[in-house]
């Protein structure tokens, strides 16, 4: 079967059948991604495995990136969902680091996947795919987490700074690079030195 352009935009779904589909889809690659990596998943291994045509699935996802980069994404959304703000007398520092080393933990819990994620978002070309638009923006987490209602230019420029410095932590770690243990205080450092102005 020829491949679906991958220069078209990926479909959006709207009605409840189709969400569920997509999440079916979501699933059955991060079961791929967890066991083979991003290099060895087959799109067709996928469409199978989440019980949809392939064409279905090129249609949500013309490329195996932009599949990966919005299944990170939907791991964003979940964090949103789970993640507790600044709690009284916390700086919002400590807030944020303690999300982004729990996120790490629950990511690198399954390392190759997570290297498909991240080698995903790192390689999708903005605005890419418009499904990403829908999701929550890891850097509006990163300021509710921080308790910053109405952030600032700056404040926008130290969020996205730490959330680049995390993503080459987690890669660090997933490199064989530094330890958990490692990575873990590069992460709290980073939020420190990074974010103790955030809001002022």
């Amino acid at each position: 079967m020829p491949r679906v352009a991958e220069n078209r935009a990926p479909a959006t779904p709207s009605s409840p059948a189709q969400q569920e589909r997509y999440r079916r889809i979501l699933r059955a690659a991060a079961d791929h991604g967890a066991e083979h990596g991003l290099d060895r998943i087959q799109m067709l291994d996928v469409a199978r495995d989440a019980g949809v045509a392939i064409a279905t699935l090129y249609r949500y996802f013309p490329s195996k990136t932009i599949l990966f980069t919005a299944l990170l994404h939907s791991q964003v959304e979940q964090l949103d969902r789970n993640s507790v703000p600044v709690e009284p007398g916390q700086e919002p520092a400590e807030a944020v680091a303690r999300v982004l080393v729990d996120a790490a933990r629950r990511l690198l819990e399954r390392p190759r996947l997570a290297q498909a994620m991240l080698q995903s978002n790192n390689a999708t070309v903005a605005g890419e795919s418009p499904n990403m638009a829908a999701a929550v923006e890891f850097a509006d987490l990163i300021l509710r987490v921080a308790g910053v209602a109405e952030p600032s230019d700056h404040d926008r420029r130290l969020v996205r700074l730490i959330e680049q410095t995390w993503y080459g932590v987690l890669t660090s770690q997933l490199n064989g690079h530094i330890t958990a243990e490692e990575a873990e205080a590069d992460t709290v450092l980073a939020c420190r030195l990074l974010l103790a102005g955030l809001g002022r």
